[in-house]
C-alpha cells in the first residue's frame, strides 16, 4: 500500500494553527489536502508539555478574536463553523499594569475600561472612551474590508475613520487626544503583543488590538492551547485531510514558475496543484525552492527588505502554594520601568536586563489547571531576534540562566516573595527552543514587524505582486495579518481563500 497518493489538490507544509486552518477551510470546500508536520504533534507553539505529572501551557497567554458563545468574533466563528468544539474560558481582566507610580487592574468593556482609567486619572473618561470607540470603528472596518474589498472612494464614504487614520502612527493619533501621560501609559501595555514602538506602529494595528481585547475580552482553552491544536487536527482528519507527522519537507518543487509538489527529507516526492508553506519566506526562497533558479530576484529583495519582529524567552514555574499566598493577585501582569514603547523596543534588541515583562498566572483563568495547593506562573520577555543571533553555543547555558534569573528576581522583588523558594518545576524556553521545535526562522514567533513602512494595509496592496511563484501560498505569523495565535488562524484562512479564488478564476477562464 502506498503511503501517499499520486496527487493532491493541496499540500500544506506545517501542522500549526495556520496550516490546520488552511486545511480545514479547503477540506470544507471538498479539496483533497495533505498536511506534512515535522514534529510528532500538531500545533507548533500552541502546545503543552508535562513536568512532574502536571500538564503545562507552553505559550498561549490569551486568545483574541474568539468572543462569547452568543457573540462570536471571527476566529471563534470559524472554529464553530468548522465543527472544532473547544471549551473556552474567559480571561478575568485585560491586565494589571505595574508601572512607575501605577498599580492598576483594567477589565474588558469599553465603558468599564475607560471608567477604571478615569478612577486613576480623573477627567479622562470621555477622551479615553472616544479613543476606544474610534478603535472599535476601525476594527469593524478592517473586518468588513477583509471580506468585501472596495474602491478608495467607497472606502472613504463608508469607512471614513479607517481611511483618515490609516496613514498615521499610533503615537500621532494618540497625541490628538491630549491625554495625561498616566492615561497614555495605561493605554499602552498591549503594545508588546504587536512588537513595535508607538512612533512606528500603524494606528490601524493598535486599533484592532485594543478593540478586540478591550471590547470583547480574551479567552483560553480549558485544556490549554494543545486542546485547540488537537481538536483542529482531529476535525481536519474527520473531514478527509491526511495529516502525517515527523515528515520534514526539504524542497518545494517548481517548474516554469509554478509549484507542483514537495520532496521530504526522507526522499518522498509528492505532487499537488498548490502548496501552502508555514515556513518563513526567508527559508523558502533561500533553500527550499528546487531548483533555486526558479526564485525571482524580487523574492530575494522582498525577504531582505522585511524586518523580523520578536521572539520569546519564558520562565514557566509550577509553585508549591496557591497564587494568593504568594501575593500573585492577577491573571495577567505587564511590568515595566517606563511606558516609552520606543525605548522599550530598543531594549529588546539585546540580551538584557530587560525592562518590560509580561506575566501570566493561569490559575485565575483556569482554576483547575494545576493540582490543589499549587499554581502556574510564567514570566516572559519578547526580545528582538537580533541579540539572540549573537549567542554562541558555548555561552548558551550561561546566558539562558542569567536571563531567567533576572526575570525571576524581578518578579520576586515585586511580590515580596522569593519565588525560588517555592519552585516545584521550572522550564526555560528560549528563542533556540522555539527554532528547534517549530523550525521558526531565528526563533521568530511574530513574523515581520508591523511598521509605518510595512504593515497589513501595505501588504494587502502588494500581495498580488508578492505572489512570486504560482501555486505557492504562505500561512503563519509571517503572512499578511501578522503575529499571534488568532491572526495565525486568519492567515491560514487567507491562504486557503487565495487558492479557492484561483481555482474559481481558472474554471471561469475555461468557459
Amino acid at each position: 500500500m502506498k503511503f501517499y497518493k499520486d496527487h493532491y489538490d493541496v499540500i500544506v507544509i506545517g501542522g500549526a494553527l495556520a496550516g490546520l486552518s488552511s486545511a480545514l477551510m479547503l477540506a470544507d470546500k471538498g479539496l483533497d489536502v495533505l498536511v506534512l508536520e515535522r514534529h510528532n504533534l500538531p500545533g507548533g507553539i500552541a502546545t503543552s508539555f508535562v513536568r512532574g505529572g502536571i500538564e503545562i501551557e507552553a505559550a498561549l497567554h490569551e486568545m483574541m478574536s474568539i468572543g462569547p458563545e452568543d457573540n462570536r468574533l471571527k476566529v471563534g466563528r470559524f472554529f464553530d463553523d468548522m465543527g472544532v468544539n473547544i471549551e473556552w474560558l474567559p480571561v478575568p481582566e485585560c491586565y494589571h499594569a505595574s508601572l512607575p507610580g501605577l498599580e492598576v487592574t483594567l477589565h474588558p468593556g469599553l465603558e468599564r475600561f475607560s471608567r477604571e482609567i478615569d478612577n486613576v486619572v480623573p477627567g479622562t473618561y470621555d477622551k479615553v472612551l472616544k479613543l476606544l470607540k474610534l478603535c472599535d470603528t476601525v476594527f469593524n472596518s478592517v473586518n468588513e474590508l477583509s471580506i468585501h474589498p472596495m474602491s478608495k472612494p467607497q472606502m472613504l464614504l463608508k469607512h471614513e475613520a479607517f481611511v483618515k487614520t490609516a496613514g498615521y502612527s499610533t503615537k500621532e493619533v494618540l497625541d490628538t487626544f491630549h491625554l495625561p501621560q498616566k492615561a497614555l501609559d495605561l493605554l499602552a501595555p498591549y503594545w508588546i503583543y504587536v512588537g513595535s514602538g508607538f512612533s512606528d506602529l500603524p494606528f490601524t494595528i493598535y486599533a484592532v488590538l485594543m478593540a478586540d481585547y478591550v471590547g470583547y475580552g480574551s479567552m483560553i482553552p480549558k485544556k490549554l492551547s494543545h486542546e485547540m491544536s488537537l481538536k483542529m487536527a482531529e476535525r481536519a482528519e474527520e473531514m478527509g485531510v491526511q495529516i502525517e507527522y515527523r515528515q520534514h519537507v526539504d524542497k518545494i518543487l517548481v517548474k516554469n514558475g509554478r509549484a507542483y509538489g514537495v520532496r521530504t527529507a526522507r526522499g518522498d516526492e509528492i505532487h499537488a496543484d498548490y502548496v501552502i508553506s508555514s515556513a518563513y519566506p526567508n527559508k523558502v526562497y533561500t533553500s527550499m525552492i528546487e531548483p533555486l533558479s526558479e526564485v525571482p530576484e524580487e523574492a530575494t529583495k522582498m525577504v531582505n527588505g522585511r524586518r523580523l519582529s520578536l521572539t520569546a524567552f519564558s520562565v514557566i514555574l509550577i509553585l508549591d502554594k496557591p497564587a494568593e499566598e504568594l501575593n500573585i493577585k492577577d491573571y495577567s501582569i505587564f511590568r515595566g520601568d517606563t511606558m516609552d514603547t520606543d525605548a522599550l523596543y530598543d531594549n529588546l534588541a539585546g540580551l538584557g536586563p530587560y525592562r518590560y515583562l509580561t506575566c501570566i498566572c493561569h490559575n485565575y483563568g483556569n482554576p483547575g489547571v494545576t493540582p490543589e495547593g499549587t499554581c502556574s506562573f510564567s514570566v516572559t520577555v519578547l526580545p528582538r531576534v537580533d541579540g539572540w543571533k549573537t549567542v554562541k553555543a558555548e555561552d548558551y547555558d550561561r546566558v539562558k540562566h542569567e536571563v531567567a534569573k533576572q526575570l525571576i528576581d524581578d518578579m520576586s522583588e515585586y511580590f515580596g516573595v522569593n519565588l525560588l523558594d517555592h519552585v516545584l518545576e521550572c522550564v526555560i524556553e528560549t528563542p533556540m527552543t522555539i527554532a528547534h521545535y517549530t523550525g521558526a526562522w531565528n526563533g521568530c514567533i511574530y513574523g515581520y514587524a508591523h511598521t509605518m513602512e510595512d504593515h497589513i494595509i501595505a501588504r494587502l496592496q502588494t500581495a498580488e505582486a508578492e505572489r512570486f511563484i504560482e501555486g505557492l501560498e504562505f500561512a503563519g505569523a509571517h503572512a499578511i495579518s501578522g503575529d499571534g495565535m488568532g491572526p495565525a488562524v486568519t492567515n491560514g484562512r487567507k491562504a486557503a481563500k487565495n487558492i479557492l479564488d484561483d481555482i474559481a478564476a481558472r474554471k471561469e477562464a475555461k468557459r
